[in-house]
């Protein structure tokens, strides 16, 4: 799971207002494997936390350049690399480059991750339909979600052959250790949002579609 996907999007809000799934489960039979229920959504979503639960910073290749202008500009690396560093992360060298009108100095920081810090560099699956017919990247991940409570079912039964579901959960959460620190939480607040939230303090969405062997989870934000 990068960030993009617990972005709220137009589709969902589309889906406010429509009937809650308890109104179509009384329609169905108990015996509906495929009723929009959340005795039904729980196995699917558990499979999909399972497979796409890592929060990740969209940190793909290592080593990452630093250029004097981009550390001077503010840039999300120039303030997170620091304290990276800081935290045994990765380690950083100054390396020289041709110049250019980008670079005048022709010299840039180079960070690269230590031991402790590849521990956290594996294979993150796609967020998209596009690239999910591409293996998995490598990405630079801090936490893994687990489903907590199905709190709420939204279904949109516009396309009955292809009905639609929005979840909203409760989760757990299993940080890295050093999300701890107090510069790790500042420099990477979206992180720090999603664990402050875990317990039922924040809810989560996941899309569902019902295709032909059951619920399907939606890649991408809903």
């Amino acid at each position: 799971m990068n960030f993009r996907s617990l972005r709220p999007s137009r589709h969902a809000r589309t889906l406010a207002g429509i009937a809650l799934v308890a109104a179509l489960a009384a329609c169905s039979t108990s015996h509906d494997a495929n009723a929009p229920t959340a005795e039904n959504l729980a196995a699917p979503l558990d499979d999909y936390l399972a497979q796409r639960g890592d929060i990740c910073l969209a940190m793909f290749d290592w080593p990452i350049d630093l250029t004097e202008a981009e550390a001077g500009s503010g840039a999300r690396h120039a303030i997170q690399f620091p304290v990276m560093e800081q935290l045994g992360l990765v380690h950083s060298t100054i390396v020289g480059v041709p110049k250019s009108s980008e670079n005048p100095d022709g010299a840039v920081k180079r960070f690269e991750l230590t031991d402790a810090g590849r521990k956290f560099y594996k294979p993150h699956s796609p967020a998209t339909q596009v690239a999910e017919q591409q293996k998995p990247a490598n990405d630079f991940c801090v936490a893994h979600l687990k489903r907590e409570q199905i709190v709420d079912v939204k279904v949109d039964a516009s396309n009955a052959q292809r009905p639609m579901a929005v979840v909203s959960y409760t989760y757990q959460i299993d940080t890295a250790p050093w999300m701890q620190d107090a510069d790790a939480q500042r420099v990477f607040p979206m992180v720090a949002r999603i664990a402050n939230g875990a317990g039922g303090k924040l809810q989560l969405r996941q899309g569902f579609t019902r295709g032909d062997k059951g619920w399907v989870a939606q890649t991408g934000p809903v």
